[in-house]
């Protein structure tokens, strides 16, 4: 299981730790030391559009007004901080963010 996030995300850290305490092997990818290529990030956009941008995030609100009426796409490039996290992939399922429902469908009974 690949989770793509922050190292210094709480939620991200929670996922794989819950994921980790469960036996779930965990590959975890900090997207700003290693960036999402083009194909990655278009997947992901594919999957979540616009819900892939934290528009509620610190990091979106400094962005300049020509990157905030920008697609999705160029705003992540520019900014890895303002896609929403974590975004999780189990094969070929994406999921994005941790929440019940998330959990439900990860975690091993």
């Amino acid at each position: 299981m690949m989770i793509y996030g922050l190292h210094t995300c709480a939620v991200c850290r929670k996922a794989r730790v819950a994921l980790e305490g469960k036996g779930v092997e965990v590959v975890f990818r900090d997207i700003r030391a290693e960036p999402l290529s083009e194909a990655e990030l278009s997947e992901l956009i594919g999957e979540f559009g616009d819900r892939l941008v934290d528009r509620k995030s610190n990091d979106y609100r400094a962005l300049n007004n020509w990157l905030k009426n920008s697609e999705a796409e160029a705003q992540i490039s520019a900014q890895p901080k303002v896609m929403a996290r974590p975004v999780i992939r189990d094969g070929d399922t994406l999921y994005l963010g941790w929440d019940e429902d998330v959990n439900k469908a990860l975690l091993p009974r």
